[in-house]
């Protein structure tokens, strides 16, 4: 396939326990004021206590019914009551209320990296209703779209606001300084909350060499000023080599210990955490290339201890080909995590989140077989990487999809969720250009990205 290359008065609130008692959230609770669209703060009308008072928006005045309790029990709550979901619905435009706190899925919420307050049940966003910051405007849920009414600054039990997710390396959407336009990474971290990119390509210059696509030096230029400011703005990268186009390093490298150094370069320059390995082109169909490969990486994780590595290929609709990851096994090296690429599955029409799911279903058969996992095991070494809308092969990949595969990762604890890529994460302006510089779909700014910030691991 072709690339180029997601808390004043501290109210005991009340929940139930097993034996039918109240008990108030746990300790490591906080609390303070939820703001929201214009600044304003999330507010129970008229400082109610009573079952069923709405929650608006409102401009902060510094009350009780301002002050709310994130718990790590899932509740937000405030005047001794929890923020709940009218009717238990899971509808768009369902309403939010004060209610008894009952310890029920129409109750539960998470605070992503990304400043979205999530009900997981409904899988949808506290958002201000019709985009309006007027007093008094009510709040519901509705689908996540990563649009300004439905970014929270919630109080975290650090004291600081808005705690990350627990899993900010998982989550890298790759991004290409090769040509066109990239965004500015400064835009995507503080449009979605996303800490980590997967940097791409490091290739070979015609000899074991790395360089950007083959031919930007890893200093001095814009790739390591990218780096530099997601480090500045708290986050960092993870280098990619390979791709589809281009001369790979593990075959212009002629042993696996000059490929390994190879990579050693890539990691010293840049003091790294994690690698990316991309296997994607019929170079690597190789036997050579292969175990060539497989014993670099060895030697990488002998030398660099707690250094991630993952190994990106590309799958069919029922699991990839299973021969790289035998002869990993079989030659004792242990990837991070096996990423697929589910798409270019063959043209338009087909259900993408549908194919995703079971694309992963065989890779984790795979990763079974070859090293002895059980399923647990196997989820947490496996990761997904998509593209977003249209791709290759005509198949379009939509917001829903990435939901879909959001609540795959959630539920199974996959250690890598990422796609290609965040240049195309935007609307375009005109008709699809296929060139990589937009998604091709219905979208608002960075959606896709929002969506995978979201991912707690």
């Amino acid at each position: 396939m072709q690339r180029l290359a997601l808390r004043c008065a501290l109210a005991l609130s009340l929940g139930l326990t097993a034996v039918g008692t109240l008990a108030a959230p746990s300790a490591s609770a906080a609390t303070g004021t939820i703001t929201g669209l214009a600044g304003k703060c999330l507010d129970v009308a008229g400082a109610s206590a009573a079952d069923g008072t709405a929650v608006q928006l409102y401009d902060c005045n510094g009350t009780a019914a301002q002050q709310w309790t994130v718990g790590s029990d899932g509740t937000i709550r405030a005047l001794g009551k929890c923020l709940d979901i009218t009717g238990g619905s899971t509808a768009n435009g369902a309403q939010l209320q004060l209610w008894t706190c009952g310890g029920g899925a129409h109750q539960k919420w998470t605070v992503s990296a990304a400043r979205d307050i999530v009900n997981p049940a409904a899988d949808k966003c506290l958002d201000a209703t019709g985009n309006s910051s007027a007093n008094g405007t009510r709040i519901q849920i509705w689908t996540c779209t990563g649009a300004a009414n439905q970014k929270w600054n919630a109080p975290a039990a650090d004291g600081g606001t808005t705690p990350p997710g627990s899993a900010p390396m998982a989550v890298a959407p790759y991004l290409y300084n090769g040509w066109g336009n990239p965004p500015s990474p400064t835009t995507v971290m503080n449009a979605t909350g996303v800490k980590w990119f997967t940097l791409a390509f490091v290739l070979s210059n015609g000899y074991c060499n790395p360089q950007w696509d083959g031919g930007r030096a890893l200093t001095g230029g814009v790739d390591q000023q990218t780096i530099t400011t997601v480090r500045a703005n708290g986050g960092d990268v993870v280098p990619s080599f390979g791709g589809y186009s281009g001369n790979k390093l593990e075959s212009s490298c002629s042993s696996a210990g000059e490929l390994a150094a190879a990579y050693q370069k890539v990691i010293s320059t840049y003091s790294l955490k994690a690698i990316d390995i991309d296997l994607e082109a019929a170079a690597y169909s190789s036997a050579t290339v292969q175990q060539r490969t497989v014993d670099a990486l060895k030697t990488v994780k002998a030398n660099n201890p707690g250094i991630k590595v993952y190994v990106t290929i590309g799958t069919g609709q029922s699991g990839p080909d299973t021969g790289l990851i035998n002869r990993a096994a079989s030659s004792g090296l242990t990837a991070d995590a096996w990423t697929i690429m589910p798409f270019d599955f063959g043209g338009a029409g087909q259900n993408m989140g549908t194919l995703t799911q079971r694309a992963a279903e065989g890779l984790k058969t795979a990763l079974k077989n070859a090293y002895g996992y059980s399923d647990d095991a196997a989820y947490r070494h496996m990761g997904i990487s998509s593209m977003n809308g249209i791709t290759d092969d005509n198949e379009t990949v939509t917001t829903a999809d990435f939901q879909t595969i959001l609540g795959y990762a959630q539920a199974h604890h996959l250690a890598r969720l990422t796609f290609w890529s965040a240049n195309r994460d935007r609307p375009c302006p005109g008709a699809y250009p296929n060139d990589d510089t937009c998604s091709g779909v219905s979208q608002s700014n960075w959606q896709f990205t929002s969506i995978f910030a979201r991912y707690t691991g």
